[in-house]
């Protein structure tokens, strides 16, 4: 028997059968009617190219942006966002002979907190994370520590200057969510009204402001009522 050379694998037949092995002969091949196909060269090899981006300056890549109408990227915070985020901290060392103050709420403590000003560390903390949103300076930059003028001075003061560059800048208060940290006194008392004066110091709905108040369970100076801490997230919305 003849032994087939090695072929393409692809092959067709002119007859209705693939291939047939019908011989009388021993001479003569099995296959009858097959057409061997080769798959055609192809005539052009395909060549790959690598692009190449070439790299602009920084004054070229902003007149590229402004030609194509697109504005450059600053390094200045746009005020056009729908939504801004801030956060705030303070904390405040609690000695003999100071008024507990906590969100414009004189709170009976045999301690208060020493400040330059009436040391309210929820206040202070709310402006904070007012400003952080809008993207200014902290409360210690605009209402400096070493300025006689605000000495002994109210922390509504600076809640209120916090609030007019907030509507200022086209934003409304969307959500705050405030967290005090004292092992001493009780806050849950005195919750509610330094929740509803902090919602008129800010023009809010009280349904958006919230207030929770945690110890810290003995540990440093916070657990060791020798501390008050607050941390403070709000929500502004572009109005």
């Amino acid at each position: 028997m003849a032994t087939a050379a090695a072929a393409p694998p692809l092959y067709a037949s002119s007859s209705s059968s693939s291939f047939s092995a019908r011989s009388s002969s021993p001479n003569k091949p099995l296959f009858n009617n097959i057409f061997f196909l080769r798959p055609p060269l192809p005539s052009t090899k395909l060549k790959t190219t690598t692009a190449t981006t070439p790299r602009l300056s920084v004054s070229a890549a902003a007149t590229t942006a402004v030609e194509l109408g697109e504005a450059p990227q600053s390094s200045t915070p746009a005020k056009t966002l729908p939504f801004r985020v801030g956060h705030g901290f303070d904390l405040h060392r609690l000695e003999p002979g100071y008024p507990l103050i906590i969100g414009g709420i004189d709170i009976p403590h045999d301690r208060g907190c020493e400040a330059h000003s009436d040391g309210d560390v929820l206040l202070h903390c709310v402006v904070d994370a007012i400003l952080g949103a809008l993207g200014l300076p902290d409360i210690g930059q605009i209402f400096p520590d070493n300025d006689p003028k605000w000495k002994g001075a109210p922390s509504s003061v600076f809640i209120k200057e916090a609030v007019r560059l907030m509507h200022e800048a086209g934003y409304e208060l969307g959500n705050l969510d405030a967290t005090l940290i004292l092992q001493r006194p009780k806050v849950s008392p005195h919750k509610e009204a330094i929740k509803a004066n902090l919602s008129a110091l800010l023009g809010a709905d009280p349904a958006v402001v919230n207030l929770k108040a945690k110890t810290h369970e003995k540990v440093d100076s916070l657990g060791e009522n020798r501390s008050i801490a607050a941390h403070t997230v709000v929500l502004l919305m572009r109005k």
